[in-house]
C-alpha cells in the first residue's frame, strides 16, 4: 500500500495528461477513422481525475457520453528527446485509467473542424486506479484490458495490438514535450467502446493485475 500511496501522490503533482489516440487499429475503425501513421495526442487537465469512491458525473445536457479503457503510463524520471531505448527508464510504473468522452461534444467538433478538448476535459472524466510500481507489472507486450457496464462486457483488448509501443510513444511525445515527474500517457482504448448513462456502474480491469470500479451519475452543479 505504501508504494501505490506514493505512485497516487507522484500523478497528483503531474502537469498534464497525454492521451494517444486511434493507438488500436480496431477502434480507429469503430469510429470511422483511418489508422494513424505517425501518433495522434491530445490534452486532458489533470482536474478530470477522480480516484476509486468517487464517481463519474455527466454534466447536463449532455447526451452520449462514452467508456474508453486504457493503460496509463506514469513518468518518475523528467525528460526532453528521450530515445526509444531508455524510454522505460523515465517510467515509475503504470495504472489503469477511464477516458471517459462526450462523443456527441466531440463529433461535432471534429465535423466542424475544431478541437475537442472540452468532449475530454470535464471533471471526473478521467477514472484512474491505484498506481502499480513498474517492478511489479509484467512484460508490456501482452497485457489483457477488460471493461464491463452492469456486468456486460463491453471492452476487451491486448496491450499487443498498439500500433506504436510505449517506448516509441514516450519517445515521440518527449520530442515535442518536456515530460515531468507525475505526467500520465494514456496509451489508447481497444476496440468495443460504447455510452453508459447515470445508474449505470463500470468495472474495469487489467487481467490478474488490478481492477476498479465507479458509479455514473448526473452531475449536480455547486453554487459559487
Amino acid at each position: 500500500m505504501a508504494a501505490a500511496m506514493v505512485g497516487n501522490k507522484l500523478v497528483e503533482v503531474g502537469t498534464k495528461i497525454i492521451a494517444v489516440g486511434r493507438n488500436y487499429a480496431a477502434h480507429a475503425k469503430e469510429l470511422g477513422n483511418a489508422v494513424p501513421k505517425e501518433p495522434v495526442l491530445f490534452l486532458k487537465p489533470t482536474s478530470s481525475y477522480v480516484r476509486e469512491g468517487g464517481a463519474i458525473e455527466i454534466p447536463p445536457p449532455l447526451q452520449s457520453v462514452h467508456h474508453e479503457v486504457e493503460l496509463a503510463v506514469v513518468i518518475g524520471t523528467k525528460g526532453r528527446d528521450i530515445s526509444e531505448e531508455s524510454a522505460l527508464d523515465h517510467v515509475e510504473g503504470y495504472a489503469l485509467a477511464i477516458d471517459v468522452t462526450a462523443r456527441d461534444l466531440q463529433s461535432a467538433a471534429k465535423a466542424a473542424g475544431l478541437p475537442w478538448t472540452v468532449s475530454k476535459g470535464y471533471d471526473t472524466f478521467t477514472p484512474i486506479s491505484d498506481f502499480i510500481p513498474k517492478k511489479q507489472m509484467p512484460a508490456l507486450g501482452d497485457l489483457e484490458l477488460w471493461l464491463k457496464v452492469d456486468g456486460e462486457l463491453r471492452q476487451k483488448g491486448s496491450s499487443k495490438d498498439m500500433i506504436f509501443s510505449i517506448p516509441f510513444l514516450i519517445s515521440h511525445i518527449s520530442s515535442v514535450m518536456t515530460l515531468f515527474e507525475g505526467d500520465v500517457i494514456l496509451t489508447g482504448t481497444p476496440s468495443g467502446v460504447g455510452p453508459v448513462t447515470a445508474g449505470q456502474k463500470i468495472t474495469a480491469g487489467i487481467t490478474g493485475l488490478i481492477d476498479m470500479t465507479f458509479p455514473v451519475v448526473n452531475r449536480q452543479k455547486t453554487k459559487a
